[in-house]
């Protein structure tokens, strides 16, 4: 169903660039608690990291980062501390090179890398690691809205929350190369045009594109056709695009499943944003007036900022406990 968020707005932070960008400019990040890195070794011959803060008896919750994240984002050490506080047992899955090593393989990761979402959580389930709760952002929630739709529920997760999705995936990736918002995917398409040319460094012709070619991808329609799409088993942007976005899987989710989206999301447009009729009963779509992109900043002062996902989350979640 689709709801209306209790989230109000700082008024200091009302636009909604100062939503997304107040958090990773202006906040003293969360101290990161002392975590224990697990590495994962997948069937295909790579590995994905796994960052736990260790609770015993404690439900666990998985957090997914967005593109280009990890356990060090400034919205994920929040997330952690707060869900630590709420006396969880907490794990954040990096994706493929986003732990601060490059993977093994050519392939890395992208929105719709459900696969490795399950990999994940029976590698986990093999070192005694049951998953109760799911948490993903951006891209990350994402590709947990596609698990979840993908009928993955014999792992007895209990329920899962999505912040700031880009639902469709090809309106994503035009809206955030309009205005300002270019700001945002120049600086996503740097790091991605790094790993990309060490990539090509190490693989030569296997990357098609010179680094003359690569360097001069300059948005993500031309980045996910030339690099995303062919790395990855797809013969297009627009293929990618189709069979990566989430917003599909939505009404066949059989889990209690909270999204938190902003209407002023500048990563995206108001066309991502679901009708009722696309939802399954599980699915509680809370939608807000502002927000921004994982901001989500209220407060009466900026000295004061409240950040509402750290504490939104953790109620859901208590909920299924």
């Amino acid at each position: 169903m689709l709801t209306e968020s209790q989230f109000k707005p700082a008024w200091w932070a009302k636009n909604r660039h100062m939503q997304t960008i107040w958090g990773a400019i202006f906040r003293l990040a969360p101290k990161k608690p002392a975590m224990q890195r697990k590495r994962l070794d997948l069937a295909d011959g790579d590995f994905i990291d796994v960052d736990l803060f260790a609770v015993a008896n404690a439900p666990t919750v998985l957090l997914l980062h967005g593109l280009e994240g990890s356990v060090d984002s400034h919205y994920m050490r929040g997330i952690v501390n707060a869900l630590i506080q709420a006396g969880k047992q907490v794990a954040v899955m990096h994706f493929r090179g986003c732990s601060g090593e490059s993977n093994r393989l050519l392939r890395s990761y992208h929105s719709g890398v459900s696969d490795d979402l399950q990999s994940v959580l029976l590698l986990l389930k093999q070192q005694a690691i049951d998953v109760d709760f799911l948490v993903g952002f951006s891209l990350g929630g994402n590709v947990l809205l596609k698990w979840l739709g993908e009928n993955h529920c014999g792992l007895n997760i209990k329920a899962a929350v999505a912040v700031s999705v880009p639902l469709l995936l090809d309106e994503c990736a035009t809206a955030i190369d309009e205005g300002f918002s270019r700001l945002y995917s120049g600086r996503l398409l740097k790091t991605l045009k790094i790993k990309a040319l060490y990539k090509k460094m190490q693989y030569q012709d296997a990357l098609a594109l010179s680094p003359k070619e690569i360097k001069q991808l300059n948005n993500f329609w031309a980045f996910d056709h030339q690099i995303t799409a062919p790395l990855h088993g797809f013969g297009s942007a627009d293929e990618y695009y189709r069979k990566a976005s989430s917003q599909p899987f939505l009404k066949s989710i059989e889990i209690p499943t909270l999204v938190i989206h902003a209407k002023d999301d500048p990563f995206m447009n108001t066309k991502v944003i679901p009708a009722e009729e696309h939802l399954s009963d599980k699915v509680d779509f809370e939608l807000a007036e502002y927000g921004g992109h994982v901001g989500f900043v209220a407060g009466n002062w900026p000295w004061q900022a409240e950040y509402y996902l750290e504490k939104r989350i953790p109620q859901y979640l208590a909920q299924f406990e």
